[in-house]
């Protein structure tokens, strides 16, 4: 006779599946995705498990193995499905499987220490034995009183009874003891303040270009096209309408009983989408992101697995929403890098959507103005159905006009070059004569980015844990550390000389802030980075500010280079276009592409044509000449050429291996060894760059190399990697090793 055994994965980032018997007292309770407590190494121990398989074994080998000691309570069984992703990711991305289910849920539900917050209501479980006491006992006036109030309103809390009847708890309980009166615990929906006073909606009638698109999304949710890609792309301009897309297709969903997922990049975007799909779908709506306290998170995640909700919108983790019949995910702003993890599992959202749509059978739309050159590409080989929308959505609003200006011949009264040109300070002046709003972009953070002594020339404010300097933050007196965010009083002094002659140097988006108060004499400013949107209140403080024409000017990073819709913005200012152009990384153009083409797309939403202006020393470059043209065919083909001639994704895959360690030479040892034992797993096709000092060669006080792996196939490297680093022999003591597949940078 056969005995039931379970495989699991003890919550310890082993990398190693046990099994286990399953007792008779949990036969046929034991499933698949749940948590449960496991005696374990020779100590007994009790650890925590998730189940990923069910087995048996014959009664001769039963006595060799340990019998799983409980279900644990509270605890959600993941989906079949949802095993079998973290499963992939695991594999794929090279880390513990462990580590790939623990992010399948948040923190909150891990633990089993949050709980919905509940609430007593009473009811009358017989109405009958309840006028029946009232009959019998008419001096039992208190005890009368509660039954007449529950029977004009059965399922109410105690507060409202105790103030209806006016009486004593005591006498409540009485009622309970004497079975007249019954309670049950029910979870208290509460309703977050980005739920309130939300205007409904209605679907809008679909622009020609917005009709084309929903056909095709509506055949492939039909099943009208089984054996065609399940994933589409939808190019669309900024303001053609992408939103009402999703929107609509998402309603598709609804209508066939299922649910949707969708994914903004950052948290800063998730207030405004919210309210968006609120106005439209009311209290079908969940959020999820980091942003949300763990009761919060908590109680948005078990709206999902509760059935509750049908949709889920949210930032990366989001993705993960324990929906089991899902039609649809959109995943907005694809190319963002937002969606890809930093620490492990080091996954790429958009990339597991894909997988995660392939094995629920669902669709799968990956949205953006300015899609990665891997999506098009995917798209123009047809593993993805393409679909563009070129015009805005109004024929009217036209896209803005962008104009170039070369930094290279600009000078103020000392021979310098000044932060903003004669064209740009003229323009913001029109719009603020005008009534209209402008918006000026700069992608760095801070007041100054250096901190020197020009007496002594010796002392350079530097983070002494990292090989980067300081930013000097003008408003709070520190300097920070970009890097590993350690924060220091800002000296008033030398430190070396005691000299008082310190010059800062370089411009953030603080000083452009100072800078435009100067300049634009009574003009209404505010900035946004993440230095001033301290919370989401704040966030959303200045931007409903902003909204109401109570602002002039809007300072800020890239948080205000997507997805916001202001009518009343006619100008943009791209203060440096050049940031990031010169980094030494092969997605530099991209990058710079798509922030020159986001942040233009602010510009001219509504009834007054927009204007651009692009500070540049690069005028010539492809990035920002293909931007202002709104060319992004031109820049795919430009830069398609070069990616393909250097082997560089989307030709073939990019994987990169990081060593990390206080001692640079026992990092660099370890390195090695680790490349000679997975060298041989390499084919002949793939380009190798062997272990090398990082870009950013110390952070945290520890020293950075990195190996490069570019090639068609790597799951033979990979798996190779995977194998050494979680069960490998060699040393790796003081030194820190992962592995970055689809790295999307090279710093």
């Amino acid at each position: 006779m056969k005995k039931p055994t379970a495989k699991v994965l003890v919550n310890l980032s082993l990398d190693r599946c046990f099994d286990y018997l399953v007792p008779e007292h949990l036969a046929g309770k034991v499933k698949v995705g749940m948590k449960v407590t496991v005696p374990f190494g020779k100590s007994n121990s009790l650890r925590e498990a998730y189940v990923v398989a069910l087995g048996s074994i014959g009664e001769e080998e039963a006595g060799k193995y340990k019998d799983i000691f409980e279900i644990c309570k509270n605890f959600p069984a993941l989906s079949d499905n949802m095993v079998l992703l973290a499963e992939w990711m695991a594999d794929y991305y090279c880390c513990a499987r462990e580590v790939a289910v623990r992010a399948l849920l948040p923190g909150a539900v891990r633990s089993g220490k949050v709980r919905e917050k509940t609430k007593k209501v009473y009811f009358l479980p017989d109405t009958a034995k309840a006028l029946a006491y009232m009959k019998e006992n008419p001096r039992a006036k208190g005890k009368n009183a509660v039954l007449q109030s529950l029977l004009q309103r059965s399922g109410t809390d105690k507060e409202y009874i105790l103030f209806d009847a006016k009486v004593s708890p005591g006498v409540l309980e009485e009622l309970v003891k004497l079975s007249l009166v019954s309670f049950e615990e029910i979870v208290v929906e509460r309703e977050f303040s980005h739920a309130r006073g939300i205007v409904r909606s209605a679907p809008r009638q679909p622009t020609e270009e917005q009709a084309k698109a929903l056909k095709v999304i509506y055949e492939k949710m039909d099943g009208q096209n089984p054996e065609g890609p399940h994933t589409v792309l939808l190019h669309g301009v900024t303001a053609s309408g992408k939103t009402e897309v999703y929107l609509q297709a998402i309603a598709h969903a609804a209508e066939q009983g299922k649910e949707a997922i969708v994914l903004v990049p950052e948290i800063s975007l998730t207030p405004q989408t919210v309210e968006r799909f609120r106005s439209r779908f009311g209290d079908m709506v969940s959020v999820l992101h980091s942003g949300l306290t763990d009761l919060e998170r908590y109680e948005e995640w078990m709206k999902v697995h509760s059935g509750k909700v049908k949709i889920a919108v949210g930032a990366r983790s989001a993705l993960f929403a324990p929906f089991r019949n899902l039609g649809l995910i959109v995943v907005d702003e694809e190319h963002d890098s937002s969606y890809k993890q930093s620490e492990a599992p080091r996954y790429n959202a958009r990339d597991v959507a894909v997988l995660r749509g392939k094995l629920e059978n669902c669709t799968v739309i990956l949205g953006s103005a300015t899609p990665s050159l891997e999506s098009y590409k995917n798209a123009l080989d047809g593993k993805y159905t393409l679909c563009e929308m070129k015009k805005r959505t109004d024929e009217h609003i036209v896209l803005p006009e962008v104009k170039i200006i070369d930094m290279r011949l600009e000078t103020d009264d000392e021979g310098k070059r000044p932060v903003f040109s004669k064209f740009l300070i003229e323009a913001v002046e029109k719009r603020i004569a005008m009534g209209e709003q402008s918006i000026l972009f700069f992608n760095l953070r801070g007041y100054a980015r250096k901190l020197v002594c020009t007496a002594c020339g010796e002392y350079k404010a530097e983070c002494p844990e990292c090989s980067v300097a300081y930013t000097y933050h003008k408003r709070a007196g520190v300097l920070r550390c970009p890097r590993c965010g350690a924060t220091v009083l800002a000296p008033e002094k030398c430190p070396l000389c005691g000299s008082g002659e310190l010059k800062y140097t370089g411009v953030g988006t603080e000083k452009i802030e100072n800078i435009s108060f100067d300049v634009f004499k009574g003009a209404r400013i505010a900035r946004m980075d993440s230095d001033a949107m301290t919370t989401p209140r704040k966030y959303e403080e200045v931007l409903s500010s902003f909204r109401r024409g109570e602002t002039d000017i809007l300072v800020g990073t890239q948080m205000i280079a997507k997805g916001l819709h202001f009518p009343n913005v006619t100008l943009v200012g791209l203060v440096n276009a050049d940031i990031g152009l010169n980094m030494p990384d092969f997605r530099a153009f991209e990058r710079g592409f798509q922030l020159i083409t986001q942040v233009a797309g602010r510009a001219g939403r509504g009834e007054v044509p927009g204007e651009v202006l692009v500070q540049t020393t690069l005028p010539f470059n492809p990035a920002v000449c293909c931007a202002a043209n709104h060319d992004f065919q031109g820049f795919y083909k430009e830069e398609i050429q070069i990616r393909e001639e250097l082997q560089y994704p989307p030709f073939g895959h990019l994987m990169t291996v990081h060593f990390d360690g206080e001692d640079p030479s026992r990092v660099m040892e370890e390195a090695l060894a680790l490349m000679e034992k997975v060298l041989p797993f390499k084919d002949a096709s793939t380009i190798y760059e062997e272990p090398a000092s990082a870009h950013f060669e110390r952070i945290k006080g520890k020293y950075r190399f990195m190996a490069v792996f570019r090639a068609g196939n790597l799951a033979p490297l990979r798996r190779a990697l995977r194998k050494e680093i979680f069960t490998g022999a060699y040393k790796r003591k003081g030194v820190d090793i992962y592995v970055d597949v689809d790295a999307l940078s090279l710093l």
